[in-house]
């Protein structure tokens, strides 16, 4: 008796993007699925995406990868926030730090009344009232400590760590459990009679059929673009960056927990701390910025000597207008980009993925859900997007021709809308299923000057003293939280040290 075919899915480019789809479909794909990666040693990749947000915990869980294991072997480091230096005017910062501020009294959320302290004078800074943000500021990372009270407050964290290890790593995961990697670079693809894609040809000569195809070829979109031309919706009128400069530079200077992104003349700067290097970057907008003097502002502000000649990146920011066309799914850079601002692209591969692995094909798929799957996917890039915006938008960076029109712009309705909200009432109602929650709304509205003109009634039945006590209880939470933990680096290298665990990664 002949064996039952197999479903046969492509992944077309390696990379960060191609080996976390193989290494999930190796996890959770069932028998009868047969995976095989093709990628080409002769082609790059980005490989700048090094900073991620604590759901990449949740992806690197469910593939059962050991957390040391992990971060030995991509160089890697915690990650509890990111800072923003510069974004409203010089010499201001603020943090947007990973888990929750304050904390609900009553019916309402925090932000009431600490919109009311503001108003009363009482109020400080929101990385105060946050466990992550201090422990950002000071140093720390790690387990939270035990209150008095027997409970402790949630410290969550992503991690900092090298791309091009983490792809090397999910290689080694995925090829354990079955994943065929071809060497060779894809040139072209043939066309079955219905117009879905039915093989694809290597640069040897060799066609490699499939049944379901994985775009993960990066800017180019082999497939998804090149071959089935579905078209692309271009958000440069929103975000106007279009170039980066990137280069590593040596591990120097304060260890931080943290990303930063500086804000510069025409764009913004990022820093992101690994065991061995630090990972910088100048996005910027080549209409008011030169390479050569985007380059210079990078390298003159680097903490230590630079590891690589700097290179260069195009763009434009947008999103596929289908991220899965016929039998074809665009994951990673073949299916958009948003800069890095709020280190989503890590982020974006892995919701695709597990979007994917909800309505996983094991033969034709009914055309409403690849419709449902491509508006999923389009209504979170268009929030992730506003979010970017409002970042640009709310500045007070007055006499810079780039961040000048960056207030002038004309926003998406949505955000004017959220911004209307915030400001009139203290409102934030995310969708259920939105990336950014209340708590990131609040601290980057503030965080960028921003402040409601009313709040809920409800906080102004407390006593101004009543107000100016919570606050200060909430503080002290957090900071009796954060005096027990270790500092990161000694907290990294005591992890690291432990011996890798039974259920590690191949």
């Amino acid at each position: 008796m002949s064996e039952p075919a197999q479903y046969r899915i492509v992944i077309v480019g390696g990379g960060t993007a191609g080996w976390m789809c193989a290494a999930a479909l190796a996890r959770f794909a069932p028998p009868g699925h047969a995976i095989t990666l093709i990628e080409s040693e002769s082609i790059g990749t980005v490989g700048v995406g090094e900073a991620t947000i604590p759901a990449i915990r949740h992806f690197n869980a469910a593939l059962e990868i050991d957390e040391a294991e992990f971060l030995r072997a991509t160089q890697g480091s915690f990650k509890l926030g990111i800072e923003f230096a510069g974004w409203l005017r010089d010499g201001h910062s603020y943090m947007h730090a990973f888990g929750t501020v304050g904390r609900q009294l009553g019916v309402l959320p925090f932000r009431h009344y600490w919109a009311r302290g503001a108003a009363l004078g009482v109020a400080k800074p929101l990385a105060h009232y946050s466990a992550n943000g201090l422990a950002a500021r000071t140093g720390r990372a790690g387990p939270p400590g035990r209150l008095s009270t027997g409970a402790t407050i949630d410290v969550p964290s992503a991690y900092h760590f090298d791309a091009g290890l983490y792809a090397a790593f999910l290689r080694r995961y995925a090829e354990a459990r079955g994943v065929t990697r071809l060497e060779g670079k894809v040139c072209a693809a043939q066309r079955a009679a219905n117009g879905d894609i039915a093989s694809v040809m290597v640069s040897d000569d060799r066609a490699v059929p499939g049944d379901f195809f994985i775009d993960c070829s990066g800017f180019r979109g082999l497939l998804i673009e090149q071959e089935l031309q579905t078209g692309y919706e271009d958000w440069l009128h929103w975000l106007p960056c279009d170039r980066a400069i990137a280069v590593p530079c040596a591990a120097t200077g304060n260890f931080t927990p943290y990303t930063r992104s500086t804000a510069r003349t025409a764009g913004w700067q990022w820093r992101i701390p690994l065991q061995h290097r630090i990972g910088n970057g100048h996005v910027y907008c080549s209409e008011f910025l030169s390479e050569d003097e985007a380059t210079a502002t990078l390298l003159a502000n680097l903490d230590g000597p630079p590891l690589a000649e700097p290179r260069a990146l195009s763009f434009t920011t947008g999103r596929r207008k289908q991220c899965w066309n016929r039998n074809v799914l665009a994951v990673g850079l073949s299916s958009g980009f948003m800069e890095p601002l709020e280190s989503t692209s890590i982020h974006l591969i892995q919701s695709a993925i597990t979007r994917f692995l909800t309505v996983l094909p094991s033969g034709p798929v009914d055309p409403a859900v690849i419709a449902g799957f491509n508006r999923r996917s389009a209504e979170e890039c268009e929030r992730i997007r506003d979010f970017l915006i409002l970042h640009y938008w709310a500045n007070q960076r007055v006499g810079e021709p780039f961040w000048d029109r960056a207030r002038a712009m004309e926003l998406p309705a949505t955000l004017s809308a959220r911004i209307a909200e915030f400001k009139a009432a203290c409102l934030i109602q995310p969708a259920l299923d939105e990336l950014f929650t209340e708590v990131a709304w609040f601290q980057v509205l503030v965080g960028q000057g921003l402040l409601p003109q009313h709040w809920n009634p409800i906080a102004d039945s407390y006593p101004d003293r009543d107000i100016a006590a919570f606050l200060g209880a909430v503080e002290q939470a957090a900071i009796d939280t954060v005096r027990p933990m270790p500092t990161h680096l000694d907290y990294l290298a005591a992890l690291c040290s432990e011996p890798v665990s039974a259920g590690a990664a191949a």
